[in-house]
């Protein structure tokens, strides 16, 4: 039996984006062991995963995690992250590996120069250069997001967003996102959610919650703050039993693909171009990204800011509100 660790650290969107090729290297080479290294924050995102033997979890410090690593013995490690830290963990192990191009060169032409030399292929094929050494492919079934099979785990969660409560269903709206950048101002959210023809929910962490409540408030709106409210795997869920998600360029947007709902998804700083738009693609259709163009300072960086650097951002206000509404109404016909 061939043992092989899997790095991806962070974070949840990557995560998620790696499950294509651990679920293919699995069915493809049923023989093989499969273990994952993550941080220890989002060591949650793989332990409901039926392909993963074990899920090693690191806190910061090497001293504990090496040896241990070294214990198993691994046959070969397939690097999904590709940073120094990943390195290190290669080095110590002193076994055969594979990685993915990073493109971190055409990245920063993009950014720096807005030369876009990167290439048509979305992060998730690129992932798979790192598995072809070992003749696996992608079997394009698109992204996985393993839940807790425990039913208790969502008792909360089905109780509030029952059909009882929402006989012909909801839209859930993902307001937050790491960076600023990458969030669609408030006015422009009570805009769109007063056109969706179903009830909202939004969603987001306990930093969003605030923003959320100001929302909510909105005149006309048929809205529930959930930000704050409910864990990842919960957040998770509420993605899972919407009828169509509105999201910012973040984590529960590839959640949501995983979940192969309709997307509408809001592009701020950052731009499809570097490959990690929702990747759906036995239902392209069904992703719609919304993105202004011909805005000379966009993308102004790969990540995002905690402020817009020339201080108009005009790449989140400028998006047309209605045209959003009237897509997401579109999928929910």
């Amino acid at each position: 039996m061939k043992k092989i660790l899997i790095i991806r650290f962070s974070s949840i969107g990557d995560i998620v984006l790696t499950s294509p090729v651990i679920r293919c290297l699995k069915t493809q080479l049923p023989d093989a062991e499969l273990h994952v290294l993550t941080m220890k924050a989002n060591r949650l995102l793989f332990e409901h995963n039926p392909y993963i033997s074990r899920t090693h979890s690191f806190d910061g410090s090497f001293s504990t995690l090496l040896p241990a690593l070294r214990a198993e013995r691994y046959d070969h490690i397939v690097d999904l992250h590709k940073n120094l830290r990943s390195l290190r963990v290669k080095l110590a192990l002193g076994v055969t590996s594979s990685s993915f191009p990073k493109l971190n060169l055409k990245k920063y032409l993009l950014v720096r120069f807005k030369l876009n030399m990167m290439p048509p292929l979305h992060i998730v094929d690129r992932y798979f250069k790192a598995v072809e050494c070992m003749g696996v492919a992608n079997d394009k079934q698109g992204l996985d997001c393993y839940l807790p099979s425990d039913a208790s785990a969502f008792a909360k969660v089905h109780g509030d967003f029952s059909l009882e409560k929402f006989p012909q269903g909801f839209v859930v709206v993902v307001i937050g996102a790491k960076h600023y950048t990458k969030i669609l101002p408030v006015d422009k959210v009570i805009e769109v959610c007063r056109q969706v023809k179903l009830p909202v929910v939004l969603v987001g962490g306990r930093e969003d919650a605030e923003r959320g409540e100001q929302i909510a408030s909105g005149e006309g709106l048929q809205a529930i703050n959930a930000c704050g409210k409910y864990g990842l795997h919960e957040s998770a869920m509420i993605v899972k039993l919407a009828r169509a998600v509105i999201t910012n360029d973040t984590g529960l947007m590839h959640i949501a693909a995983a979940f192969r709902k309709p997307i509408v998804s809001v592009w701020g700083n950052t731009v499809p171009d570097f490959g990690m738009y929702p990747y759906m693609p036995a239902n392209q259709d069904d992703s719609v990204i919304f993105s202004i163009k011909n805005i000379p300072c966009r993308p102004c960086s790969k990540i995002g800011y905690q402020r817009c650097p020339k201080g108009h951002f005009d790449c989140m206000k400028k998006h047309d509100s209605s045209g959003i509404a009237a897509t997401v109404n579109g999928f929910i016909r």
